[in-house]
């Protein structure tokens, strides 16, 4: 079946697997997604399915997620460990990946690393890592900011996201997870290149 038949199959599947509040955020981060795509020459069926999808063991319980990876095929690191918030990306990839049989690299990255990013992200995972932060219902200090940025530069929107998840982790004493710090790094390394900083 073609991935773009699959939208609402999709959207009804997660509204049984989460509350209504998440359900909502998700939606919005599939709306936010497909605006991106459209900006920066994306697949937005891709992203969209993405966003519907980025949260799908988001609500489950902690040892339904550890069997889905274990089943998988993954090995989780010390910081992984240490913290179950990293699980559901990761959880929700193989779940797409080995449940739902949705074998497209970007949809399943996309997923796995909306956390914490990584080095050398594609164009939807880019969008998915950012949409996650700007959709309708989301409201933090600095959120108008994030949608500003989001829409001149996904790189400068990520850096943007990066600085505040990596300071707020910092000031709490807590792991910050190596794919993070790639991501930063390979997020500022595109911006002096770009010469956007």
């Amino acid at each position: 079946m073609a991935i773009n038949m699959n939208k609402e199959y999709f959207r009804s599947l997660i509204k049984t697997r989460m509350g209504e509040r998440r359900y909502i955020h998700s939606i919005n981060v599939a709306d936010a997604a497909v605006r991106l795509a459209e900006k920066y020459g994306a697949d937005a069926d891709k992203a969209e399915i993405a966003g519907i999808l980025h949260d799908c063991c988001k609500e489950i319980p902690k040892d339904e997620m550890l069997q889905i990876m274990t089943s998988g095929g993954i090995i989780l690191d010390a910081v992984e460990k240490n913290s179950s918030k990293l699980w559901h990306p990761i959880a929700g990839s193989v779940y797409v990946r080995d449940t739902l049989k949705i074998n497209d690299e970007d949809i399943i990255n996309a997923i796995r690393y909306h956390t914490t990013g990584r080095a050398g992200m594609s164009l939807i995972e880019k969008i998915i890592f950012v949409a996650d932060f700007i959709g309708a219902e989301r409201n933090y200090d600095g959120v108008d900011i994030m949608r500003t940025k989001a829409f001149e530069s996904l790189e400068s929107a990520m850096l943007f996201g990066l600085q505040f998840t990596i300071s707020d982790l910092a000031k709490r004493k807590m792991t910050i997870h190596s794919n993070a710090v790639h991501c930063y790094n390979d997020t500022v390394l595109f911006l002096e290149k770009e010469g956007l900083l």
